[in-house]
């Protein structure tokens, strides 16, 4: 994943809002990069480049072909059961019918939830429902994941759950992420390496490694001396930039 001097402008000519100016960043196979900056700094709309839904007014864009998006609501198809909306992308991806249902419960089993692909998904929590929107998004085998903000909508105990379940399923399934947070916890956690934006217009003022392995026990993590100084150097960088 590369992008290359990306800016992005709303509105024409002297009535033009920059979004996001000049960005340039390279994400390898198989990381976990994590996007962070308060709201209003361009997070989301660099993903939205990436993922296609948004067109950047200058630079270059490359990414791989097979991508999946996890949204900050899981936006399911409520009148599909929970097996329906995983088993909707495997037909979009041209998996044959006789191979679906198999695969829906495999993606249901890795994201905890076997055994609910018949049911209804308003009868989910939300953190299940977000549990389903990951299944779907792994459907198609991605070489890269984009989630935006995916657990800001949750209870601090289903979000620390989620964020622990999604760093093992991030590793064990070889996908490169980019991830958009804008909590410094998060990113610390989650990311191999985090990149911090401001705004005003939207821009990468930090690159900030994340020292530990993916294989990195998350409750031991938590307690930790090395996991409490990045949080701060991260949430020291977001404190020193204008637009916070």
């Amino acid at each position: 994943m590369e992008l290359e001097s990306v800016s992005v402008r709303y509105g024409r000519a002297k009535a033009a809002v920059t979004a996001v100016e000049d960005v340039s960043l390279t994400v390898e196979p198989g990381e976990f990069a994590v996007l962070m900056g308060p709201s209003g700094c361009g997070k989301t709309t660099l993903l939205r480049v990436v993922a296609g839904f948004e067109r950047a007014a200058e630079g270059t864009v490359r990414v791989g072909r097979a991508t999946g998006i996890v949204f900050q609501q899981p936006r399911l198809f409520p009148w599909r059961t929970v097996g329906g909306n995983i088993a909707f992308a495997l037909a979009r991806h041209g998996v044959p019918r006789a191979e679906r249902a198999p695969r829906v419960e495999e993606l249901l089993e890795r994201v905890g939830l076997g055994g609910t692909a018949r049911r209804r998904t308003w009868e989910l929590s939300g953190g299940q429902q977000q549990r389903v929107a990951i299944a779907r998004a792994l459907a198609t085998d991605p070489q890269i994941l984009l989630m935006d903000e995916p657990f800001a909508a949750l209870d601090a105990i289903t979000r620390e759950r989620l964020q622990e379940e999604v760093r093992v399923l991030a590793a064990s399934s070889g996908a490169t992420v980019l991830f958009v947070t804008h909590s410094a916890e998060e990113a610390a956690l989650l990311g191999t390496r985090v990149l911090v934006m401001a705004a005003g217009p939207g821009r990468i003022v930090a690159e900030v490694p994340v020292p530990w392995g993916r294989d990195a026990d998350p409750a031991e993590l938590r307690g930790s001396a090395e996991f409490a100084a990045v949080r701060a150097e991260l949430a020291g960088v977001m404190r020193a930039e204008p637009g916070r």
